[in-house]
């Protein structure tokens, strides 16, 4: 048990998937696994640990922003010893020919800053995915005949941006989409020799101001990005 989790030592497994939202994570492990068991409740974090084709499984909600995902990947890969992390959702496309439900893989993560930024002082540190992770993702949604982008990604401080210049900027230079988490999550990867990567659903558009996708069109899609990063972890 850690300040922030309250699973007791076994209880989470290898492999964790880290939703954002804790609703999220309680609705992948109640369609996606067997037998989850509720693990984590503290904060009202959900986290449930079940199996899935008898593999164990942890799915735990990460929050919002990077500041609360590096909180949890910290605690699940020191404590728990979470060995492959991945992050499952939503992000807004920076490309044109991104669609709204596509999959978006995200091999590497720019930012701005993250929770790790003091430690690296004046480095520009790369954050990248895990590339046997990144390999079984992508082959897993061709296989689903899933629309998959796989490239570079944003990794936002701030939900209510603004700054549409820099957006510019990063679609000039080819940035598929932006969300708030992978990056700190690769760079805790890498510190603790651990895997990462992120699985992203496309839920609406900078570029072309698409509507963005209704509750049932999310569910949906966004089944199909758990059941890619499950196929990934256990390729």
């Amino acid at each position: 048990m850690t300040i922030h989790i309250g699973a007791k030592p076994g209880q989470i497994a290898e492999t964790v998937l880290m939703p954002g939202d804790p609703l999220r994570a309680k609705w992948a492990a109640e369609t996606f696994l067997d037998a989850p068991e509720l693990v984590n409740e503290t904060r009202g974090m959900l986290g449930f640990t079940g199996t899935w084709r008898g593999q164990r499984v942890t799915i735990q909600g990460s929050g919002m922003g990077m500041p609360s995902l590096s909180i949890y990947a910290n605690e699940l890969i020191r404590d728990y010893g979470a060995k492959t992390l991945i992050r499952v959702g939503s992000c807004g496309a920076m490309q044109e020919d991104v669609n709204l439900r596509d999959v978006v893989l995200a091999m590497t993560s720019t930012t701005i800053s993250t929770p790790s930024t003091g430690i690296f002082r004046e480095l520009n540190f790369a954050p990248a995915a895990d590339f046997g992770l990144l390999m079984a993702a992508h082959e897993a949604a061709k296989e689903r005949d899933v629309p998959v982008h796989v490239g570079g990604i944003y990794s936002a401080d701030v939900f209510y941006d603004e700054r549409p210049d820099l957006n510019e900027q990063m679609t000039r230079h080819g940035v598929l989409a932006v969300e708030m988490e992978a990056a700190e999550l690769y760079i805790l990867a890498a510190r603790y020799k651990a895997r990462a990567l992120a699985v992203l659903t496309v839920s609406d558009h900078l570029v072309t101001n698409a509507p963005p996708l209704s509750a049932e069109d999310r569910e949906k899609s966004f089944g199909d990005m758990i059941e890619i990063a499950l196929e990934a972890a256990f390729a």
